[in-house]
């Protein structure tokens, strides 16, 4: 009997889901044998996400609390056993930002959340936010590691971890996306806990599947500036992740980003990351 086929598992900020499909992304989709779609920065509702992507889809959608901000939604093949919204305190308000659904894969149980991080601004309040949303998924974390040993969170989680991470990083130590203390969060989320040179041994042991499948390189980088020659130079940054846990990522066998052939050949200024999970 052959092997079953690896579960695809693909995540992307299509920066507005109906202006995306006008682009093209209706026909990338159609060439990828995806299972499950996280997308991140939906912007529309749960009908416009059903009549773009069709009726063979089961859709799980959280839509922002501001109309036409944000919004997250994962799209499988076959329909999740249970999903949740929730995520810090009672009084955070993490609506269009965080869901996570369970997914049943063979004999097995796989958690995939759709994370969209704020994008923030240093010393301002929208930074704080930003630290809000990083504490409560670092409390999260470990919960659905317990939940399930086959759990990935994907998405645009707004922060290069390291300076392989982005093209001009020197010019951007003081910038959000980039500041030692939101690159501290991603030190705990994928160290060791043995790991005292790294993250004084408070890891979290979550690993970064893209930095592991490329290695120690420049990018792959996943967003790139709308200004200037950005695309054109790869001058990108890498924040759109797949962070699994240890079990799941022992069976990813393949890893790559949907980079487009050209700058008005792209549907979104974020490039899909695509996985491949043999479970």
């Amino acid at each position: 009997m052959p092997p079953a086929k690896p579960l695809r598992l693909a995540s992307v900020n299509v920066n507005g889901v109906r202006a995306a499909f006008r682009k093209g992304m209706g026909d990338w989709l159609a060439g990828r044998n995806v299972d499950i779609l996280a997308l991140q920065e939906v912007r529309a509702s749960a009908e416009d996400l059903q009549s773009l992507l069709g009726d063979e889809w089961d859709i799980l959608h959280d839509p922002a609390t501001a109309k036409g901000r944000a919004g997250v939604a994962i799209a499988s093949r076959n329909r999740a056993s249970i999903h949740r919204v929730e995520l810090g305190a009672a009084d955070f308000d993490s609506a269009g930002r965080w869901l996570e659904a369970d997914y049943e894969v063979g004999d097995r149980v796989i958690t995939v959340v759709s994370a969209y991080v704020h994008s923030g601004v240093a010393d301002t309040p929208k930074q704080v936010e930003k630290y809000k949303f990083l504490d409560a998924m670092q409390e999260r974390m470990p919960r659905l590691a317990e939940h399930s040993e086959f759990a990935v969170i994907v998405g645009d989680l707004n922060v290069g971890h390291r300076t392989l991470d982005i093209k001009n990083w020197k010019g951007n130590v003081k910038r959000a996306g980039f500041l030692p203390e939101e690159r501290a969060y991603f030190d705990r989320f994928v160290g060791a806990e043995d790991d005292e040179a790294y993250n004084a041994g408070a890891g979290l042991g979550w690993v970064d599947i893209g930095r592991r499948f490329a290695g120690e390189v420049p990018g792959p980088y996943t967003w790139w500036s709308q200004r200037g020659k950005a695309f054109d130079t790869d001058t990108g940054w890498r924040i759109d992740y797949q962070l699994a846990t240890p079990a799941l990522a022992a069976t990813v066998v393949s890893y790559s980003i949907d980079r487009a052939d050209a700058w008005d050949a792209r549907w979104s200024d974020h490039a899909p990351v695509v996985v491949d999970y043999a479970i």
